[in-house]
């Protein structure tokens, strides 16, 4: 069987809106972020979900729990979903960390920071688990925009240099399927 993935940015923040590029930091949704949950919530309700899947970051935990205040279905927190560390430049202006994301495809962040590889392999660490134990099930994801390129990469076959130097525009929502015999 395949596991069906639906994959949710985390919603509006207070950074986002100041062009602050928050990395590892809790970050706090915005009143338009709120909203965003809400109607993440209307919207993906009744999907069909067995379960949501969190970064553990507040921002991404604060939208999963507008979006389904009932805890169904059940919200589970997972450190392999964060976003990268940008080391020394959590929390710096978004334009300068856009600017490094090439460069930091196997260097890391300076600063104890990560490399988008990092990310990658984390992602493709909760993808194995995800496959042993949820096998053939439909699951929600809500994370960040690095574990989005790693899902194009390790489900699409987009290559990391490809997704980091152009990346996809943002949408409500993608698809992938994590098939059984994934490697």
């Amino acid at each position: 069987m395949a596991l069906e993935i639906v994959y949710e940015t985390h919603s509006t923040t207070t950074d986002n809106e100041a062009g602050i590029a928050t990395g590892r930091l809790p970050g706090r949704l915005s009143e338009l972020g709120r909203r965003q949950a809400a109607e993440l919530g209307a919207r993906r309700r009744g999907g069909g979900f067995a379960a949501v899947f969190t970064s553990d970051l507040h921002r991404a935990v604060e939208t999963a729990r507008i979006a389904f205040p009932d805890g169904e279905p059940p919200v589970h927190q997972d450190v392999r979903l964060r976003e990268c560390d940008y080391g020394d430049l959590n929390g710096a202006p978004a334009t300068l960390v856009a600017a490094q994301r090439t460069a930091r495809i196997d260097d890391p962040f300076p600063g104890g920071g990560q490399s988008y590889r990092q990310v990658l392999a984390a992602t493709d660490a909760f993808l194995r688990d995800l496959a042993t134990d949820w096998d053939g099930r439909r699951i929600l994801l809500i994370a960040h925009s690095a574990n989005r390129w790693a899902l194009d990469c390790l489900l699409d076959g987009a290559s990391l240099e490809h997704v980091l130097a152009d990346p996809p525009a943002w949408r409500p929502g993608w698809h992938y399927t994590l098939p059984a015999d994934r490697p």
